[in-house]
């Protein structure tokens, strides 16, 4: 299989090759969404990879046998584990065809985002977000070729191992592709949930964001404003604009750096009604053509352009519908008693 695979060739069907992030992607992408040009290094390199490290030494069954309660040794492990994966040469090959993707890519020198993708990310029934890495700002291949193998490491993490075990996934099945996408040098920023994620109403949408890169929205370094829209109104229900003391921007030399907002920015809201009605449009889109509530990552270009990073299915609610769901008696029972207590024979 390839080690490269771009999005205008994959689908959500292809996670297994391309990882939940990177199957999303390429299904926005051929769905005719407005998403950020890339290609995903896919989980073939990895285990490419994988297969040079397990030859000397075997990282699955190490897992397998971890206890996810035991802090101390998944700690161990982790930083055992980590090492070897940023230690251990990447195959030729593999490096080869990243670096020609890389040029096709960012023909005129664009930088890149690099983000995890891992085969078990943004499951319907498990989300993994913010369990591996993602590295934003990255200037050049060589730059870029170590942030992927950051990512393969971060599979490792102490978060990612327990919260598999947990889960109880068998790692035979566990593998990271990586996105690698060109950077949206983004006005504002921010997610969106077609479904209410405090109610689980699907009748409006929640959008959140806050001014520069989405880094600061989604770890939470900044309080975003927030608007709740009606999904087929497009009614505004609520806006609770709160004071945004920073953003986080591109730094000079790659990766990116917080800056103070001025008093006027840190007050004002980071969309216009018509930004806000054009992100509804967007969600609906999405939602309409999974069939479900997702949970969206979203940018704003310079120029106002909205471009999608991610969407995944929501799990939150989803989860509690599925729990709470009547249990359903197979269909003629009810029919078969009746016939029993008359001596009555079903054909």
């Amino acid at each position: 299989m390839d080690a490269v695979a771009w999005f205008a060739d994959v689908g959500i069907a292809d996670r297994p090759t391309v990882g939940g992030k990177g199957g999303s992607l390429g299904e926005l992408t051929q769905a005719g969404i407005d998403v950020p040009p890339g290609f995903v290094v896919t989980v073939a390199a990895f285990e490419q990879f994988l297969e040079k490290l397990e030859a000397r030494e075997p990282i699955r069954p190490l897992v397998e046998a971890l206890d996810p309660q035991d802090l101390g040794a998944a700690t161990k492990l982790s930083e055992q584990l980590r090492v070897r994966v940023m230690e251990e040469a990447m195959p030729t090959e593999v490096q080869d065809a990243l670096k020609t993707a890389h040029a096709r890519l960012c023909e005129d020198g664009q930088p890149v985002a690099v983000r995890s993708s891992a085969t078990t990310e943004d499951a319907e029934d498990a989300s993994f977000a913010g369990l591996q890495d993602t590295f934003l700002w990255v200037l050049d291949a060589d730059d870029m070729i170590e942030r992927v193998r950051e990512c393969w490491a971060s599979l490792y993490s102490v978060e990612s191992m327990t919260y598999r075990r947990k889960q109880d996934f068998p790692e035979v099945g566990v593998a990271m592709a990586v996105v690698v996408q060109r950077m949206v040098d983004a006005k504002c920023a921010g997610v969106m949930f077609t479904r209410s994620p405090t109610t689980g109403d699907k009748s409006v949408i929640t959008i959140e964001g806050a001014w520069g890169l989405g880094s600061s929205v989604v770890s939470g370094e900044v309080t975003p404003d927030k608007w709740v829209l009606g999904k087929i109104t497009g009614e505004i229900s609520q806006r609770d604009i709160s004071d945004k003391h920073a953003r986080q921007v591109p730094a000079e030399g790659g990766g990116i750096v917080e800056i103070e907002n001025d008093d006027e920015r840190r007050k004002s809201p980071c969309l216009t009604d018509d930004e806000l009605l054009a992100l509804r449009e967007v969600g609906r889109r999405i939602e309409r053509h999974y069939g479900k509530p997702q949970d969206i990552e979203w940018a704003l270009d310079q120029d106002g352009k909205v471009l999608l990073l991610q969407s995944r299915p929501e799990t939150v609610w989803a989860m509690k519908d599925a729990e709470s769901a009547p249990v359903r008696k197979p269909e003629g029972k009810a029919y078969n008693h009746v016939m029993a207590i008359f001596g009555g024979k079903k054909k």
